[in-house]
């Protein structure tokens, strides 16, 4: 048996890493243990548990598992274990691996079983799943994030098995196993067991030459994967073209996905730099549509273009600050009702084209103000165009 399985925790005390959800107290540790949980969608990176998760929520539960995954997944499986429970006193806990590729038609097979009941419905993926969720399929589930295993779980879950196994490693293979692994546990102890069958002696040079990279989180220190991120994110914010290169090259180096670093690019163009240089969103969403299509290592190339041209843009976050100011006066209860004129039934509404393009009327019951011009690079033309839109007239 491997030690990725020898040591797969059996009990909800046992799953490293994820206090936030399942130390005492937490909400899916509370809902679990009083039989109250719904259907969830599990989403975190690999090797943080999300399928050790639901195989002990079944355990808990005493719920026979159903373990299937949404690319092989059959429409007459889904049916056959549904039938085979329809009279019984028990039902199934359903697991579905990648659950983001769930298409349209398994989610319709799936919304009366989750409707009455039938079945507990637990999916994982390591991607968010939300988006990819009908609306009828979220209305009736929770979403919990699972986290990557910080360097200090994985160090004290590292120190346990060493000494149950009886394996002498050095410090400095230690810390080697631990901060290459990029949070998951399997991937370290994967690493452990296969230089231990190279021989006795567990070294770094050894476990270089199984692993001469660290995974995904870009560095073998003790920088993470986050901290990657935001240095890169924070030095196209402030313009400083090489540090920009210097944090998109240490991502890419330890085996950063291309997508995620375009997503995160996508995010900067509007939330950074906006109308400023609106084309800027333009190239980040043809750079992450390019990185996905032809991947490393020909998609840094699109990256390092991307990551140059953002860090030279004209900056301004008033777009981030508009919505995020309209999205606050809403949650605080500012409801106001549509003015008659803009209703579906047209009552009162002044065509703005009858009137060479604009015409003075209320849009709104109480006026309010979100957005504030930079008035830097293209926001300078857009506010000057409002300026003679209105003038016109």
């Amino acid at each position: 048996m491997s030690l990725a399985l020898k040591y797969r925790p059996s009990t909800l005390d046992e799953i490293v890493g994820q206090d936030h959800l399942l130390a005492k107290g937490e909400v899916l540790r509370t809902l679990i243990e009083k039989n109250a949980l719904l259907h969830s969608f599990f989403y975190g990176p690999p090797g943080c548990g999300k399928t050790t998760l639901a195989r002990i929520i079944a355990k808990v539960l005493k719920y026979p598992f159903y373990e299937l995954n949404a690319t092989t997944l059959k429409i007459e499986d889904l049916r056959k274990i549904f039938k085979n429970y329809s009279n019984a006193l028990e039902k199934p806990l359903i697991f579905i691996d990648e659950v983001h590729r769930l298409s349209k038609n398994q989610q319709e097979v799936l919304l009366p079983f989750m409707e009455n009941n039938a079945a507990l419905i637990i999916g994982a993926s390591t991607e968010n799943p939300y988006y990819s969720l009908t609306a009828a399929m979220r209305s009736r589930s929770h979403l919990f994030e699972l986290k990557h295993v910080n360097n200090f779980s994985l160090h004290e879950q590292l120190e346990k098995i060493l000494e149950k196994e009886s394996i002498d490693i050095n410090d400095e293979a230690k810390a080697f196993l631990v901060s290459s692994s990029a949070g998951d546990i399997r991937a370290m102890l994967n690493l452990l067991e296969s230089a231990m069958a190279l021989g006795s002696e567990i070294s770094l040079k050894k476990l270089k030459s199984i692993r001469p990279y660290a995974m995904q989180a870009g560095s073998s220190e003790a920088d993470s994967h986050y901290d990657l991120a935001s240095a890169m994110i924070k030095s196209i914010r402030g313009s400083d073209i090489d540090a920009s290169l210097y944090y998109v090259a240490r991502l890419i180096n330890g085996g950063e996905p291309a997508e995620f670093i375009a997503r995160r690019l996508c995010i900067l163009a509007s939330e950074d730099i906006g109308n400023a240089n609106p084309h800027a969103l333009n190239l980040a969403a043809s750079t992450l549509t390019i990185v996905k299509q032809i991947g490393y290592p020909e998609a840094r190339i699109s990256l390092a273009q991307l990551v140059i041209y953002l860090a030279s843009s004209p900056k301004s976050n008033a777009a981030y600050m508009a919505i995020n100011n309209a999205l606050s006066v809403i949650k605080n209860g500012e409801i106001h009702p549509i003015p008659t004129n803009i209703k579906h039934d047209n009552i009162n509404y002044l065509y703005p084209h009858n009137y060479g393009g604009w015409v003075e009327q209320n849009y709104l019951s109480k006026a309010m103000k979100f957005y504030e011009t930079s008035k830097i690079g293209f926001e300078k033309t857009l506010s000057e165009w409002m300026g003679k839109i209105k003038r016109s007239q």
